[in-house]
C-alpha cells in the first residue's frame, strides 16, 4: 500500500506541520508513505518538491501572484486577503510519477498556487481513492477558509461576507458551483481533524453526501514532553520568579487569532495589580507597535524554526493562552499540553476536544476578554498547578499519540482499498 500525501509545504503553516506529523506517524507503523509539496523546507528524504528547479519556483511564484491579483478586486482589505482562496492556478500533479505509483492520494492544504480546482479534478479522474484531511473549512465553502457566523455554505454560498462585491451570484457562488462539478468526478473521503469540523462539513451542501470521519492530528510525545522549568527559563533568559504567559501563532496579527481580545484581557489583569507578577512571551510574526500596547513586559521571540526551542518555551510557561475566535485543532494547544502546560482559551472550534474546562485548562465564551482574564488569573494564582500540568499531558497521551492516530488512518486506507 503506497500512500502519497499532498500539501503546499512540509514545514510552513499549521497544516504543513500537521500533515508532516501524520506522515511521520504512518512511517513509524511501516506504511509506505511519502509527501509531495511545492515548498520543501525540511531535509526529510520522503518529501519531494514539484518546484525545486528555478523554473518550478518561478512558476509557483507566478501562480501565487496570479491568485492574489485575481482576488484583490474582491477583497475588503489586506487583512482578509488570505481569508479566501480561488485556486485558479496550480501544478498538474496527475502526471507526477509519485501520483502514478500511489495506491491512495491523501490531500491536505494546497491553496496559493500549488493545486487548482482543475488540478484536483484531474486527480479525481485517475480513479484512485482520494482522502482529504481538512485543516479548515475551505473544501466545503465557496472560498473562505473559516465561515465565522455565515451559514451560506449550508445552502449554495453567495452574498459572501468576506468579499467586497458580495451578491447572490458573486465569486463565492461561482466557486461553490465549480467545486460541486469537480467533486462529481471521483469519490472523496473526508477526514476532519476535529469533531467540530466534521459536523460543519456534514451540514454543507457540497459534502453532505460524502464520507466524513474525524481523526485528530498526532504529536510526537517523546519529543514534545516537559523539561525542568528552571532549566528551560534559564536557557531562554526568562525570569524564574515571574508567572509566564505564553502566546504564539504564525501571524499573531491575523484578526482570527484574537490578539485584540488578549490585549483587553492583559489590561484587565494589569488593573488587578498583577503587573509586577506576570510577564508575557510571544512567538510568531508581530510588530513592535503591538508589543508596546501590552501592559506587561514582553519577550518577543519572533518566528521559531527550532522545535527544541518550542519545547523549552512551553515548559517554561505557566499557561498558554489561545484567544482565537476561529480555529480547528491548533498545533500550539496540542504542543503545550504535551509539554504539561495548561491552556486558557475561548470555547471555539476543536479546542474543547483538547481542553477540558477545569481539568487541564479553562474555556470562556468567544470574545469574552473578561472571562479570559478571569481564567488566566485563576490558573496562575488559585489552582493546584501540578494537577493541571499532569492532566494536560495525560490528555495528549490518551488521545493524540502517533500510534493512536496512525492506526485510525490505516483502518481508513484498508477500507478504501477493499
Amino acid at each position: 500500500m503506497r500512500v502519497l500525501h499532498i500539501n503546499k509545504s512540509d514545514v510552513t503553516g499549521g497544516a504543513a506541520v500537521a500533515a508532516s506529523r501524520i506522515v511521520n506517524a504512518l512511517r513509524t507503523m511501516e506504511v509506505d508513505t511519502s509527501m509531495l509539496v511545492a515548498e520543501k523546507k525540511s531535509t526529510n528524504n520522503w518529501v519531494t518538491s514539484v518546484a525545486e528547479s528555478r523554473r518550478g519556483k518561478a512558476r509557483l511564484l507566478y501562480n501565487f501572484l496570479y491568485e492574489v491579483a485575481g482576488f484583490i478586486p474582491h477583497e475588503k482589505g489586506r487583512a482578509t486577503r488570505f481569508a479566501f482562496s480561488t485556486s485558479r492556478k496550480g501544478f498538474d500533479l496527475s502526471k507526477h510519477h509519485l501520483v502514478k505509483e500511489s495506491d491512495i492520494i491523501h490531500l491536505h492544504w494546497f491553496n496559493q498556487g500549488f493545486l487548482s480546482l482543475r488540478g484536483l479534478e484531474k486527480l479525481l479522474l485517475l480513479g484512485k481513492p482520494v482522502v482529504w484531511t481538512l485543516h479548515d473549512m475551505w473544501s466545503f465553502t465557496g472560498g473562505c477558509h473559516y465561515a465565522g457566523s455565515c451559514v451560506g455554505f449550508q445552502i449554495k454560498c453567495g452574498n459572501c461576507p468576506v468579499i467586497r462585491d458580495a451578491s447572490a451570484g458573486d465569486l463565492s457562488f461561482i466557486q461553490h458551483n465549480r467545486k460541486r462539478e469537480v467533486y462529481q468526478n471521483g469519490k472523496l473521503s473526508l477526514v476532519a481533524c476535529s469533531s467540530w469540523l466534521a459536523s460543519e462539513a456534514k451540514r454543507a451542501t457540497l459534502t453532505e453526501n460524502t464520507d466524513i470521519t474525524s481523526i485528530p492530528n498526532p504529536i510526537d510525545t517523546d519529543f514534545f514532553k516537559p523539561v525542568p522549568r528552571e532549566a528551560a527559563r534559564l536557557g531562554l533568559g526568562l525570569p524564574s520568579d515571574k508567572k509566564i504567559i505564553l502566546f504564539g501563532a504564525a501571524n499573531v496579527t491575523d484578526p482570527r487569532k484574537g490578539m485584540v481580545h488578549l490585549l483587553k484581557a492583559m489590561e484587565k489583569l494589569s488593573e488587578r495589580g498583577k503587573s509586577n507578577q506576570i510577564e508575557l512571551v510571544m512567538f510568531g510574526k508581530a510588530s513592535d507597535q503591538l508589543v508596546a500596547k501590552l501592559p506587561f513586559r514582553v519577550h518577543l521571540m519572533n518566528y521559531i524554526t527550532d522545535p527544541n526551542v518550542l519545547v523549552s518555551l512551553y515548559s517554561a510557561a505557566d499557561v498558554f493562552v489561545l484567544p482565537s475566535l476561529e480555529d480547528n485543532l491548533p498545533n500550539t494547544v496540542m504542543e503545550s499540553l504535551a509539554c504539561g502546560t495548561p491552556i486558557v482559551a475561548f470555547r471555539i472550534g476543536g479546542v474543547p476536544e483538547m481542553v477540558t474546562h477545569g481539568i487541564n485548562g479553562f474555556l470562556s465564551a468567544p470574545g469574552d476578554a473578561t472571562g479570559l482574564a478571569d481564567s488566566i488569573d485563576t490558573l496562575l494564582f488559585k489552582c493546584d498547578e501540578q494537577m493541571f500540568r499532569s492532566k494536560a499531558r495525560e490528555k495528549v497521551l490518551q488521545h493524540f499519540t502517533p500510534e493512536i492516530v496512525s492506526r485510525k488512518y490505516m483502518a481508513l486506507y484498508e477500507s478504501l482499498l477493499r
